[in-house]
């Protein structure tokens, strides 16, 4: 009796995780470079009540095993790394990587390398590539990107490449870095659309061992289309349609709570 309660427990909290997940899933739907979570459940070690019984040749046949589950747990909570649907917007430092690969971005020159799907970036007063928190977009060398102040245009090309104006003609600027992610699900989120590289992500949690240019053969990372956004992944359709399945699943958890409750309020009052 009281097994059936805890397993509605269990259920419950389970599928209150999951609705997190899809409140967090709609409440960006339009953040620039975010992927939706999903939940995955599962089933918690079973109460052996008997073993399994091996046959006898001539004597009797085999017995399977009864057991008795209790409940339900989280599995798993994974990012799903596709691509979302692209925004033109027409503006130069809006970048978006149609295919694999990350940005790589800094705080300042002793901090971290961190990682980026969102390519919302902007100049700064000292002409820097920045993004919209002000980290420094960082080079195929891993220095910030910085135009020089004869500049009175640029371009940005697929393989990442500024190509700057100058009174002097055009020439090749800095190039933006990306790197290769063996395993996106396996990145640390810290908020503000930034990633940290983990070992679960790239052996040794390196970020350097795989930083290379947009559209490298050797790493299969994407290319750079300026002038566009990669918005979010999350399909409002899919996520309404689990959001109903999670509040079902929620309330007939629940009821197994109330109907156990009552079969044990039967069993108090068989003594009166």
């Amino acid at each position: 009796m009281l097994r059936s309660m805890y397993s509605g427990v269990s259920g419950m909290r389970g599928f209150q995780t999951k609705l997190d997940v899809i409140g967090n899933n709609i409440a960006n739907v339009n953040t620039v470079g975010f992927k939706a979570g999903r939940v995955m459940f599962k089933d918690i070690l079973s109460q052996t009540v008997a073993g399994v019984t091996a046959p006898e040749e001539g004597v009797r046949g085999g017995v399977n095993a009864k057991q008795i589950g209790l409940g339900v747990s989280i599995g798993s909570i994974d990012t799903v790394h596709t691509a979302g649907s692209a925004m033109t917007t027409n503006q130069p430092t809006d970048l978006r990587i149609d295919g694999d690969g990350f940005f790589v971005v800094r705080a300042n020159d002793d901090a971290e390398m961190l990682l980026t799907r969102a390519g919302n970036f902007t100049l700064d007063s000292n002409r820097q590539l920045v993004t919209a928190d002000g980290y420094f977009v960082l080079s195929v060398d891993q220095e910030p990107i910085i135009l020089d102040a004869e500049v009175t245009a640029f371009s940005i090309g697929q393989d990442g490449t500024i190509m700057t104006v100058t009174p002097d003609g055009t020439v090749p600027g800095p190039q933006l870095a990306v790197t290769k992610v063996i395993n996106p699900s396996g990145l640390e989120k810290l908020g503000g659309n930034m990633y940290r590289m983990t070992a679960n992500a790239n052996p040794e949690a390196s970020i350097e061992d795989f930083l290379t240019f947009a559209g490298d053969p050797e790493f299969g990372t994407g290319a750079i289309i300026a002038g566009q956004l990669e918005m979010s992944n999350v399909d409002l359709t899919a996520e309404f349609t689990e959001m109903i399945v999670a509040q079902r699943g929620f309330q007939a958890n629940s009821r197994i709570i109330t109907t156990s409750d009552e079969i044990l309020q039967e069993v108090v009052n068989l003594k009166r």
